[in-house]
């Protein structure tokens, strides 16, 4: 389908008004290193928070629960909703630490927390691991998701797709710096999520569906429920079970690191104060799991009415290629039916989605290559002025390697599993670091090495076993037993960081609990501000008001009233406590 004119005006307009901030602080962003990654840590929790939901708002994220919708039903969304309790971990056991820990990047909490060659390593190599190969993978499939709207939508090519992302992209990060980022985050969010809801609207309104009433009788009353059918075992144990149990706390999945890390490491150290950071990540979650989800999962669940399988896509769109047409390719498919005008407002909305990730994942990944590995190895003593500039051709040469990459992946749900395997099994290692005085380098380093041997293997033996690839939760849960194992082994029989290491780190982020009982005993170091047992009441209070609203909503729109009104109640009441906890102007430190 083509764009009209007005549909054009709408897009010129909400891009004039999206990447105005870049320019705007463009000037600023020039200062310093601390202000291109770090915003010069003074931002506020609300422009933080919004800043870390627009960034999860990507372009391939409604593609991604399309496909789980089709395939497995609603309850399918478990794969990322089991994410929640992750991010509520960060919320209260780690937003405060790390931004006490007053590092630009979360690299450098490696050299804060460990001494020695080995803490040398783990930096140098997360940062090329995480900012370069990782972090242009999780950047390909965003822009494949870019693809697949443009060429649905649109027509156009893959190609000419990938080389717009790329000029486009590239100058808005290599020009604005984490401020300007965050702005036109805030910015972004606000048109991202309102071409959401219009692409439900006109999902619903079409004539096939019928409206709401319309969808729920035509569709199969097992597709929206939110939980699974136990009697499908490996179904319940791989989109249910294996999520809540094992997944959310062993697995390293960038936007729900296990004890915070990445970009939501980032935004953290860019808040003003330990306040300003919990009330980011806490607003952050509520947003992302309670606010988002419904206008996809609706579309989503309208597509199984117009487009039923895959072959009815292939008939609509018969120019699509058989590598791009994958059932995520539906959400793009039901956008064709939206009225001049407003579509120029979802393509808006879907190019703010997309640049508002990309431009994040380059910041972020940016930092890493040039403050952890460029200036800590190769260059360390230049201006700062010669650091931005490094900084931006590295952000330029990201954007090309991700645009690249776009053309080797097929699909959304592929990209998730990929990503959930390669980083099995290294969460446990990130929450315990803190609270455990054992720990070590080492630890990280086997972690690291352990995962991702064990995964490419079982990738390598499923590829070319008679059988067929292993299910998915097989891989994860041998992942994850099998580095558990080793990481243990080696933190056990190697040495912990030397005691001056150790009593720094303690002074600078003093976490509570009794993995530093005996160093604070045998230093005399004082207690910890924390308190562990408040922290946990308040995990589970936000972990039940953002579930209990995330699933009142959906009860309502699917006519289940009842259950609806009690899951808002019990919102209300969880909210009202959490707000109460976290409000107690004095806490009782347990350092012990």
């Amino acid at each position: 389908m083509q764009l009209t004119n007005l549909d054009w005006l709408v897009v010129a307009v909400c891009v004039v008004i999206i990447f105005a901030p870049a320019l705007l602080y463009a000037r600023r962003a020039g200062k310093n290193m601390s202000e291109f990654f770090a915003s010069g840590q003074s931002a506020p929790w609300w422009l933080i928070g919004t800043s870390m939901v627009a960034t999860t708002f990507a372009t391939d994220t409604p593609g991604l629960v399309t496909q789980f919708v089709r395939e497995n039903g609603v309850a399918s969304n478990w794969q990322w909703w089991a994410f929640l309790l992750t991010g509520m971990a960060t919320v209260f056991f780690y937003s405060r630490m790390w931004r006490r820990s007053g590092v630009l990047t979360d690299l450098e909490f490696y050299e804060l927390r460990y001494s020695g060659k080995a803490a040398v390593f783990v930096r140098g190599f997360r940062a090329v691991y995480l900012g370069l190969v990782f972090n242009c993978f999780i950047m390909a499939t965003v822009t494949l998701a870019a693809v697949k709207i443009a060429n649905v939508l649109l027509g156009v090519p893959a190609w000419k797709t990938v080389v717009a992302s790329i000029i486009l992209c590239t100058t808005i990060s290599t020009v604005s710096g984490l401020w300007g980022v965050l702005v036109s985050d805030l910015i972004q969010f606000g048109i991202a999520l309102t071409g959401a809801f219009a692409a439900a609207y006109y999902a619903l309104d079409h004539e096939a569906v019928g409206g709401l009433s319309g969808l729920l009788s035509k569709v199969d009353p097992a597709v929206i429920q939110m939980l699974p059918d136990f009697a499908d075992k490996k179904v319940a144990l791989s989109i249910f079970i294996i999520p809540l149990t094992i997944q959310w706390w062993s697995v390293w999945y960038p936007g729900a690191e296990p004890g915070g890390g990445s970009y939501i490491a980032q935004r953290i150290l860019a808040a003003k104060d330990e306040r300003h950071a919990v009330g980011a990540t806490l607003w952050f979650n509520a947003a992302m799991y309670a606010l988002r989800p419904w206008p996809w999962i609706i579309v989503a669940l309208a597509s199984m009415v117009v487009f039923p399988q895959l072959a009815d896509l292939r008939e609509a769109f018969p120019d699509l290629s058989e590598r791009l047409l994958k059932d995520d390719a539906a959400y793009s498919a039901m956008l064709t039916f939206v009225p001049a005008g407003m579509l120029g407002l979802i393509v808006a909305s879907l190019l703010a989605a997309f640049v508002s990730t990309i431009s994040t994942h380059l910041n972020w990944g940016a930092s890493y290559l040039v403050n952890d590995f460029y200036k800590r190895f190769i260059t360390p003593q230049a201006s700062q002025h010669h650091y931005i500039g490094v900084s931006r051709l590295t952000t330029a040469l990201l954007m090309i390697i991700s645009g690249a990459l776009s053309f080797v992946i097929d699909s959304a749900a592929e990209g998730f599993g990929l990503l959930l395997t390669i980083g099995a099994g290294t969460g446990l290692i990130y929450l315990l670091r803190w609270y455990w005085w054992r720990i070590n380098a080492w630890s990280e380093v086997s972690a690291m090495v352990s995962s991702f041997a064990i995964s490419l293997s079982l990738w390598i033996y499923g590829k070319y076993s008679p059988d067929g690839p292993l299910d998915p939760h097989t891989v994860l849960i041998t992942t994850v037993a099998f580095t558990s194992i080793v990481w243990i082994a080696v933190t056990l029989i190697t040495k912990p960081a030397p005691q001056k290491t150790l009593v720094d780190f303690y002074k600078i982020v003093r976490p509570a609990g009794p993995g530093w009982s005996t160093l604070r005993t045998t230093v005399g170091l004082p207690p910890s501000p924390d308190n562990i047992p408040n922290a946990l009441l308040a995990w589970v209070l936000g972990c039940v008001a953002v579930y209990s609203a995330l699933f009142g909503t959906g009860c309502l729109i699917f006519a289940q009233t009842t259950h609806g009104f009690v899951m808002l109640a019990i919102f209300l009441l969880s909210s009202l406590a959490l707000l109460m906890l976290v409000s107690r102007k004095h806490r009782v430190p347990c350092s012990q």
